[in-house]
């Protein structure tokens, strides 16, 4: 009588572990499916980074064309929806931008601007356009005196960035610059300055 009951439990217990391996083996069969692509490269967060270029304009009421090289640093934070990335970015920038046309010399020491941005990515690769505020210092000089004032003003443009890295992009840009007139008493008049600038950078992301 027990052989039989111990050969019935052995039997139950072999069905059961068969059928528990089936289950399993019909699970691990099942096609691996994915809720979602894996991410492309990401401009979401805050960066911060520097660059390096070139600007060239006009002083109003006066015949000086300032130029020369910039140079600054750069930060901000992108937000993206699928290929569309919106941000803000503040850059300040010292420059070497100056001109002489006797027998008054003009410069522009350093600017910045506060500006938004607005662009489409194909992966690493993001178009943007970009506008906001600028403000800087226009000074004069003549017979031996000199005169700053800062101006604020606008600032609009266009640019591209390339994400060579996970961490690491490097961009070109170019921005229209207009800062406001103010009267200046050494020239009588209202002098402003309205310079380009094309400069690249780059960018690291956190």
């Amino acid at each position: 009588m027990k052989r039989l009951a111990l050969g019935a439990a052995a039997l139950t217990l072999a069905g059961w572990t068969a059928s528990v391996q089936a289950a399993d083996f019909a699970y691990n069969s099942r096609p691996l499916t994915v809720n979602q692509p894996l991410n492309g490269y990401s401009w979401a967060g805050p960066y911060l980074g520097g660059n390096l270029g070139y600007s060239w304009g006009t002083v109003d009421n006066n015949p000086t064309r300032p130029s020369g090289f910039v140079g600054g640093v750069q930060a901000g934070y992108n937000f993206q929806t699928g290929p569309w990335v919106f941000g803000v970015e503040g850059d300040i920038q010292a420059t070497g931008a100056d001109d002489t046309f006797a027998p008054w010399k003009f410069s522009n020491p350093w600017f910045g601007t506060v500006r938004g941005r607005g662009g489409y990515a194909l992966d690493n690769i993001l178009f943007y356009a970009t506008a906001g505020l600028a403000f800087g210092e226009l000074r004069g000089q003549t017979f031996g005196l000199s005169e700053s004032h800062t101006n604020a003003g606008w600032t609009a443009g266009l640019g591209a960035e390339f994400g060579f890295a996970p961490h690491w992009s490097a961009k070109l840009e170019y921005l229209y610059v207009d800062l406001s007139d103010s009267v200046f008493t050494i020239t009588g008049v209202s002098n402003g300055y309205r310079f380009g600038v094309v400069r690249a950078g780059v960018n690291y992301h956190f």
